[in-house]
C-alpha cells in the first residue's frame, strides 16, 4: 500500500516555538514528528510513501533523501504554490487504494484492520474517527448504524447535541474517489470531495479508540511529548489488550431521574465530567454499559436513546472528557406495558447483571477484562462485573449485602477515579 503525507503546511501556531523549521520536521520527544510517522508506518509495512511538500521543502528532503536510511521509499511532490489539502493528489500516480495522512499527527494503530473495514464496505473514502477531548473545537462526524458517513458538522455551523466522533485526518481513500470528483486546480479535502461523496453512500467512518492526535500547537505538543514518554501512543494500538473502566450511567455519571425518556431529563452529576477525564488521562477505554429497558417497554425509541446519549457526550465533551464506547441492552424480559415491543420483550445475555455487554465490548475492543473495573451504584453492577470477570466498583454510600467479594467501594465516580494510574 502507498501512502500520502501531507507535509507541506506552515505550521504558524508553532513557528514563534521553532523559527525556520518547517513543521514535518518539528521534535517530538527530540524526534522529527515526520520520522514518527515513517516508522509507524514501517511497523505497518507500509514502505512506499510519498511526501507531499511546500514550505521549506527543501530542509524535509535533505533530512530524509529517498527513504533508505529509513528502510522506507520516499518520493516527493513539491507544491510551488499551494493546492489545498487535496490538490496535489490528482497529480500522483495512485493506482490502488491508499493511505492519506495529515503532516502533524502521532498515530499507532492497527492499518490491516482499517483496510479490511474499508474493503468490506466498498469504500471510495473511510475515515478514521473517533472521540476526542475538545469536540466543541472539532468537526463531527454523524453516521448511521453502519457507519456510514451521513454529514459533517462543522464547529462553527451546528447546535444542540451530537455524538463526540472526529476526523483525525487519517482516511484510507481510492482512486474511484478521485475520478468521480475531479479537479485541476486547489481543491479541499473536506469541502470538496469528501462532502460531495457523502451522496454515493460510500464514505464510511472507521471508529477507533486507538492513538491520532495532532501536535500542531505548543500545548498539543506538549500533550503529544507527554504520551509518547508515558508509552501510551504505542499502548493504545488495537493489537495490544486494553484495559477499561465499565460505566453505568443513571446514578453514576447523570442524576437519577427515574427512568429517563427524553434527553431534556439527563443532568450529570457533579464531578462525573472531571472522573471520566482522569479515567481517558489513565489510560483505559470509558465505555458506558447500561440497561435501557425503556426501548422493550415501549417508553423511548432508539432514535431518542441517540439524542439522550449525544446529550451525555456533549455536556462530558464540554468538560474535556470522553466516552469511548456506548453499550446498551434494549431488553426487558417482563410484558404487560402499553406499547410495548414484543421482539425486545426476551430473557437475554446482555441485560445486567449478565456480563453480556461486557463480553461483547471486550471481543470488539480486545480489552483485558482481568484488569478492568465496573463502576455502578446497583448490585446488578457490581454483579456484572463479577461474573464478567473485572473489579466491581460500588458508587454509593450503603453496599448491597450480596456484594461479590472484593467490590470496591466509593462514594461517587470521582473519589474512584482518583485512585486509578
Amino acid at each position: 500500500m502507498q501512502a500520502v503525507i501531507m507535509a507541506g503546511g506552515r505550521g504558524t501556531r508553532l513557528a514563534g516555538a521553532f523559527p525556520g523549521l518547517p513543521k514535518p520536521l518539528v521534535p517530538v520527544c527530540g524526534k522529527p514528528v515526520l520520522l514518527w510517522q515513517i516508522e509507524a508506518l514501517k511497523a505497518q509495512g507500509v514502505t512506499d510513501i510519498t511526501l507531499v511538500t511546500g514550505y521549506l521543502a527543501q530542509q524535509i528532503e535533505d533530512a530524509f533523501g529517498a527513504g533508505e536510511a529509513f528502510g522506507v521509499r520516499l518520493t516527493y511532490y513539491r507544491e510551488e504554490t499551494p493546492l489545498g489539502t487535496a490538490g496535489a493528489l490528482y497529480r500522483l500516480p495512485l493506482n490502488e487504494d491508499f493511505l492519506l495522512l495529515n503532516g502533524d499527527l502521532i498515530f499507532d494503530f492497527d492499518l490491516p484492520r482499517m483496510l479490511a473495514f474499508h474493503k468490506e464496505n466498498g469504500a471510495l473514502a473511510t475515515l478514521f474517527a473517533h472521540p476526542n477531548n475538545h469536540p466543541s473545537q472539532s468537526t463531527l462526524i454523524e453516521t448511521d448504524a453502519e457507519h456510514r458517513v451521513l454529514r459533517f458538522l462543522p464547529k462553527e455551523r451546528r447546535s444542540g447535541y451530537h455524538a463526540n466522533l472526529c476526523n483525525a485526518g487519517i482516511q484510507l481513500l481510492s482512486p474511484e474517489l478521485l475520478r468521480r470528483f475531479p479537479h485541476t486546480g486547489t481543491a479541499d479535502l473536506d469541502r470538496d470531495i469528501l462532502r460531495p461523496a457523502i451522496g454515493t453512500g460510500r464514505v464510511f467512518a472507521y471508529k477507533s479508540y486507538e492513538y491520532a492526535r495532532d501536535m500542531g500547537t505548543p500545548a498539543w505538543l506538549r500533550v503529544v511529548e507527554k504520551d509518547v514518554a508515558a508509552g501510551t501512543v504505542a499502548a493504545k494500538n488495537r493489537e495490544k489488550k486494553q484495559k477499561a473502566v465499565f460505566l453505568d450511567r443513571d446514578g453514576t455519571l447523570n442524576v437519577q431521574n427515574g427512568f429517563i425518556t427524553d434527553p431534556g431529563q439527563l443532568e450529570l452529576l457533579p464531578g462525573a465530567a472531571a472522573a471520566v477525564k482522569k479515567i481517558n488521562e489513565a489510560g483505559y477505554l470509558a465505555v458506558l454499559a447500561t440497561n435501557q429497558p425503556v426501548i422493550a417497554r415501549g417508553e423511548c425509541t432508539e432514535e431518542t436513546l441517540r439524542e439522550i446519549h449525544n446529550k451525555l457526550e456533549t455536556l462530558l465533551g464540554d468538560e474535556g472528557a470522553y466516552l469511548d464506547a456506548i453499550y446498551y441492552c434494549p431488553h426487558h424480559p417482563d410484558g404487560g406495558y402499553p406499547g410495548e415491543v414484543p421482539e425486545l420483550k426476551i430473557k437475554c445475555d446482555c441485560r445486567k447483571p449478565a456480563p453480556g455487554l461486557l463480553l461483547r465490548a471486550a471481543e470488539e475492543m480486545n480489552v483485558d477484562l482481568a484488569k478492568s473495573y465496573m463502576a455502578g451504584d446497583s448490585w446488578r453492577d457490581i454483579h456484572t462485573a463479577a461474573n464478567a470477570g473485572c473489579t466491581p466498583v460500588f458508587i454509593g454510600e450503603t453496599l448491597p449485602e450480596n456484594a461479590p467479594a472484593g467490590t470496591l467501594q466509593y462514594p461517587d465516580l470521582a473519589a474512584f477515579a482518583a485512585t486509578i494510574e
